[in-house]
């Protein structure tokens, strides 16, 4: 069966998601806040902390904006689907209790030969006052759904600076990450069942991407927002190669002078690459 193209354009039914200071929590702690250090985010990690006040990461917000597409995307194996990008902007930061309502929309589905790519945009405001919240955009790559004959899409332009980052920050997985990520949210079997994962091609069940987003988002909050979340103001990002459960992640950044917008990319210990074409805004 054929990928549904009717559903691109076409909005889906607004969907409602609650969230509160338990789950922002364990968010902070799947995205590995305090690893190494529990004495280091407790803004992020803790409600009660005396003199300190509970705030959320940024990019819990690719989690809190989550809707339903117009209709199925068609019948097609799910373990030949991976997240290729993912983009977030905020619009103020994160309340550490709230709930919002979010519209879907599959806004392109494009022929890159050996796969298709599903893009989709999602809005999330208040649900009380309908105030805007959060926007992501975000791609899947489906392996051997292309070749339909469709347009192939455009990338932004991203060159990555030659010379050496502004700014490095390397922070380690843990080996259960993916057992406390998916709390949040996410029970894809790719990233816990050996068998599933299998059937991706994959020797073993690897991290979200979603999970290395966040690992990534908290670097680029640290290095370039002063740890404030309403400076916060976008990030995108492709992810280029899988990410195992216990290595390492470097975020190196460039950031011209006097520029609100800067450039980075996730690494692994042996230099592949993980996340590319990354950009962050941020906000005075």
């Amino acid at each position: 069966m054929a990928l549904n193209h009717s559903l691109v354009g076409v909005a889906g039914e607004p969907q409602e998601r609650s969230w509160d200071s338990k789950d922002a929590l364990l968010y902070a702690v799947g995205v590995g806040a305090g690893l190494g250090d529990p004495l280091a985010e407790l803004e992020f990690t803790t409600e009660n902390s005396e003199g300190i006040e509970q705030k959320v990461l940024p990019t819990y917000a690719v989690l809190i904006a989550q809707g339903r597409t117009s209709g199925s995307l068609g019948d097609f194996d799910r373990a030949m689907l991976v997240h290729a990008e993912q983009a977030v902007e905020l619009h103020r930061p994160l309340p550490v209790a709230g709930t919002v309502r979010t519209t879907s929309t599959v806004t392109g589905i494009y022929d890159k030969g050996s796969g298709a790519l599903v893009v989709t945009e999602n809005v999330a405001v208040d649900a009380a006052t309908g105030e805007p919240l959060a926007t992501t955009r975000s791609s899947a790559f489906i392996r051997g759904e292309g070749g339909f004959g469709g347009e192939r899409g455009s990338d932004a332009a991203w060159d990555r600076p030659d010379r050496a980052p502004d700014y490095l920050l390397t922070y380690q997985t843990r080996p259960e990450q993916a057992l406390v990520y998916r709390l949040s949210g996410d029970r894809n079997p790719l990233h816990v069942d050996p068998k599933f994962a299998a059937r991706g091609g994959f020797d073993r069940p690897i991290l979200h991407g979603l999970c290395t987003y966040g690992v990534t988002g908290r670097a680029l909050l640290h290095l370039l927002c002063d740890s404030d979340p309403a400076r916060f103001g976008s990030m995108s990002g492709r992810f280029s190669r899988p990410v195992w459960p216990g290595e390492a992640l470097t975020v190196s950044v460039w950031r011209p002078d006097g520029s609100d917008t800067a450039l980075f990319q996730t690494t692994k210990d042996d230099g592949t690459v993980v996340i590319d074409r990354g950009r962050l805004r941020v906000r005075a």
